[in-house]
């Protein structure tokens, strides 16, 4: 398959406002949604074009609730370098099927085996929080 390396390739862009970074954001992730069917028959994968869509929007949504517009900047940065690199088929299919597509986090873990660990994080709260653990009061 033939690629053009600089179709797809954008300058770094700064943010001046928070309204700015919010309309990056959703071209990117409308970049994102509309080659799901490209991203299927590109690397022929056995999911459907809406099981990708449904993965791209769960990466979306991890980072919903960022604030800062060098923190928005540089994930945008990193989500056009992931996408270029993912439309020029510069990613293997494990690439494709293991960072794009598997689900995030931890594993759930039976009270046995964090007993065995020997902690018990869900009932830890990080300090920066700022959240009172109702046995502490």
């Amino acid at each position: 398959m033939f690629t053009i390396p600089a179709r797809l390739a954008r300058s770094a862009a700064v943010s001046s406002s928070p309204e700015e970074a919010r309309k990056r954001v959703i071209q990117l992730y409308r970049d994102w949604y509309r080659s799901a069917p490209e991203i299927c028959t590109l690397y022929a994968l056995n999911v459907t074009p809406s099981y990708v869509r449904h993965c791209i929007r769960g990466h979306f949504e991890e980072n919903r609730y960022v604030t800062d517009t060098r923190v928005i900047d540089v994930l945008v940065q990193k989500g056009r370098q992931e996408y270029q690199e993912t439309l020029n088929c510069w990613k293997q299919l494990d690439h494709i099927m293991g960072i794009l597509l598997a689900p995030r986090g931890r594993p759930q873990r039976t009270f046995l085996q964090k007993f065995y660990e020997g902690r018990d994080e869900d009932a830890v709260l990080p300090a920066a929080t700022g959240i009172v653990h109702p046995k502490a009061v």
